[in-house]
């Protein structure tokens, strides 16, 4: 049996991809991957040890009509292309998970007969995902919100966001030894994603004197590399200082830190959104304001309503209702179990499972 995944672009798209060709393959399922011969799905994909093969993909600007025509042109190619690796190969099924090749690939699933099924991550439905749900047989959800983006919410399931196995893998006491954080101290980990988010170091530099007041408190605080110097420069953390406010531009850790952490400031990606919510982590969202139809807000907002975060907006994380939400994630240990049982409530862990298991349903 062989099962194709499709998407690209970003890791929110990627990452629950190779999450669910883990379980598949765990399963006895050969499983190989669709890209863009350029972009970040490559190296991922092929790190993990999953087969790729690389197909153009291009999006359009609605402003620019030429662009339409040029995308369509290559996509109608790929799609002629992706059909004829398909008649090599015979996949069972096809899943896609977003991003712009994921387009040739559902149209060529679709003409062949072969069963499609789509992955939708983040609140609001993207473009990809909005026109391929007509042509699948089923499509899995993480946030019951994005069911206004179909035309038939019949073939809705509610799914979740499928996580790697290796966010789940490192216990808390691993983890905090391999950061070299003790067993009854404090920890909170600051991240703003791959690219970082200035205004939220630049808020986390303004508590740095507050923060450190609390002798048990450890911070592992990850700028993304364009806003390490700046953020370094304006910490101007003493060596001592140093043993506690962790300051890295990116980290391979990152499992290791969710599992060692007790609280996390953080934006509200799909991706580390359902990190988040499978580790059962209490946190401050802080939603990234320019994505794609303001969906991180809508994300982080379903969260919060289940009772398993706080949210505050980008241009309000200088202010002081920041500095009160951060201190108060850090200092009530009540509202932190509370939110930790909100988060367990959502079944995260369970979201590439139940991916598998519609496909696998699909096929039969």
């Amino acid at each position: 049996m062989l099962v194709v995944l499709s998407g690209g672009g970003t890791a929110g798209h990627i990452n629950p991809a190779i999450a669910t060709a883990e379980v598949l393959r765990d399963r006895g399922v050969e499983v190989q991957f669709a890209g863009r011969p350029v972009g970040n799905e490559r190296e991922w994909v092929t790190a993990a040890g999953i087969p790729f093969t690389p197909f153009e993909a291009e999006g359009f600007h609605r402003g620019h009509p030429t662009t339409l025509v040029k995308g369509l042109a290559i996509d109608a190619k790929s799609t002629v292309l992706v059909k004829q690796w398909f008649e090599k190969i015979k996949p069972d099924a096809v899943i896609g998970f977003g991003g712009y090749v994921a387009i040739p690939v559902g149209r060529a699933a679709k003409q062949m007969g072969i069963p499609l099924i789509i992955h939708e991550q983040n609140s609001v439905m993207g473009w990809t995902n909005r026109y391929l749900s007509g042509k699948a047989k089923a499509v899995c959800l993480t946030y019951e919100h994005a069911k206004s983006g179909m035309k038939d919410a019949s073939k809705a399931v509610l799914t979740g966001c499928p996580v790697r196995a290796s966010v789940f893998s490192t216990t808390r006491e691993e983890g905090r030894e391999a950061l070299d954080i003790p067993a009854d101290a404090r920890m909170l980990l600051v991240t703003g994603g791959s690219n970082g988010a200035r205004h939220l170091n630049q808020a986390m530099c303004a508590l740095k004197d507050d923060l450190l007041a609390r002798e048990d408190l450890y911070i592992m605080h990850v700028t993304g590399p364009k806003e390490y110097d700046s953020v370094a420069e304006a910490l101007a953390l003493s060596p001592e200082e140093q043993k506690r406010w962790r300051l890295v531009s990116y980290t391979n850790q990152m499992p290791a830190c969710m599992a060692a952490c007790d609280a996390i400031v953080s934006r509200a990606g799909a991706s580390s959104l359902a990190e988040i919510s499978a580790r059962a982590i209490p946190a401050l969202l802080v939603p990234f304001p320019f994505a794609t139809a303001d969906h991180q807000t809508t994300n982080a907002r379903a969260y919060v309503e289940a009772g398993c975060a706080h949210m505050i907006a980008d241009d309000q994380v200088e202010t002081p209702e920041f500095a009160r939400l951060v201190a108060e994630l850090v200092d009530d240990a009540d509202l932190r179990a509370s939110m930790t049982a909100a988060a367990r409530a959502q079944n995260t862990a369970n979201a590439a499972q139940a991916v598998a298991d519609i496909t696998m349903a699909a096929i039969a």
